[in-house]
């Protein structure tokens, strides 16, 4: 019940935000003026920007696949996607995207996927991922960092920052067993001094999820071309997401920047907005898009940018994943009573 209200209550700071980041964006647009742009814009390059958000999670499921199918866990394709569609969904509504990954754990539990081989597929994909986002967001400074106004520049050193704690935090889980175990203590005596609620329970949880680190690292030891492979295979997803503003910027009808030019700044802007703890990273992500694309898209068009781009790229697929979760919890509840009743052989 616990975790019910705590969603509950992120789904309600999730709405609330968005409501506050489009009043604050359009307080002084002409409302007649932004629908014409958006009327007026090429439909073609719109599709291309809902497929290639579509793409995206199809690639995080076929990497999902990969592994599990690596780990001889019996698992489908389409219940692979239906898994990223989850990871999207619990992702945008909770802080810095934690929700994603347990949420996921638990759907994969409820269809008879081992947590074991669940959670080191998860941990694989996101270890790709936290090298990707890093190593993709510092190739692009390299060549825009012009680009980034001095408050973007310090918020980039934060977002990359933080992001390179977590991948080094997570490296240090799984490979080093001396080093980790001293983290964890250090975190479990920061929580006795704080005096935290339930400390036994989130002591036990700590404990738990080092173990399932370092049970992985001997997998990812033994297995390190395929975990190149995958790595690869993340690059080429994020590609496809980072293209969804130049489909939008094409859609306005503008085409004086290159494609690898507006590539490279949503990477930029995406390593600097991903570590916000904030669900979606809603406002801050729209705000840092007004400021890092306001030089090539004109000022006119640049709040129906960010409407179509963050429209595409986040809320149209938090809507779709969230029908992809309540389809798949009915299914879940669905099989409990079953099971509840003796039905299920």
């Amino acid at each position: 019940m616990n975790k019910i209200k705590k969603y509950i209550l992120n789904m309600l700071l999730f709405v609330f935000l968005i409501w506050l980041t489009f009043k604050i964006l359009f307080a002084n647009q002409d409302m007649d003026e932004l629908l014409m742009i958006i009327h007026s814009t090429n439909k073609m390059f719109l599709v291309f920007s809902c497929l290639a958000m579509l793409i995206y999670c199809m690639i995080e499921a076929l990497n999902l696949m990969r592994t599990l199918k690596r780990l001889d866990t019996d698992t489908t394709y389409f219940k692979c996607l239906k898994y990223a569609f989850i990871g999207v969904f619990f992702s945008a509504i909770t802080p810095a995207a934690s929700g994603g990954q347990p949420m996921q754990v638990y759907y994969m539990h409820k269809d008879g996927l081992d947590i074991g081989h669940s959670s080191l597929a998860l941990l694989i994909n996101l270890t790709s991922f936290q090298i990707t986002t890093i190593l993709m967001a510092l190739i692009s400074l390299i060549f825009y960092h012009s680009y980034l106004s001095i408050g973007l520049r310090i918020f980039f050193v934060i977002g990359v920052g933080l992001n390179i704690i977590a991948l080094a935090l997570l490296l240090i889980s799984i490979f080093s067993k001396k080093l980790s175990n001293g983290l964890v203590n250090f975190a479990i005596k920061i929580m006795t001094k704080l005096k935290l609620k339930k400390l036994d329970e989130k002591t036990q949880k700590l404990r738990d999820s080092l173990e399932k680190y370092q049970v992985s690292a001997k997998y990812i030891r033994n297995n390190v071309p395929y975990i190149l492979k995958t790595i690869g295979i993340t690059i080429i997803q994020m590609i496809v997401y980072y293209s969804i503003p130049y489909y939008t910027y094409r859609a306005l009808g503008l085409s004086g920047d290159s494609y690898i030019k507006i590539l490279c700044l949503q990477a930029m802007l995406y390593a600097t907005v991903s570590g916000i703890p904030s669900p979606g990273a809603v406002g801050v992500t729209e705000g840092a898009f007004v400021t890092l694309f306001a030089s090539i898209i004109p000022n006119k068009l640049l709040n129906g940018a960010v409407l179509l781009n963050r429209g595409i790229s986040f809320y149209l697929m938090a809507a779709i994943s969230s029908i992809v979760v309540l389809i798949s919890t009915f299914f879940v509840k669905k099989k409990e009573k079953k099971e509840s009743k003796g039905i299920v052989k």
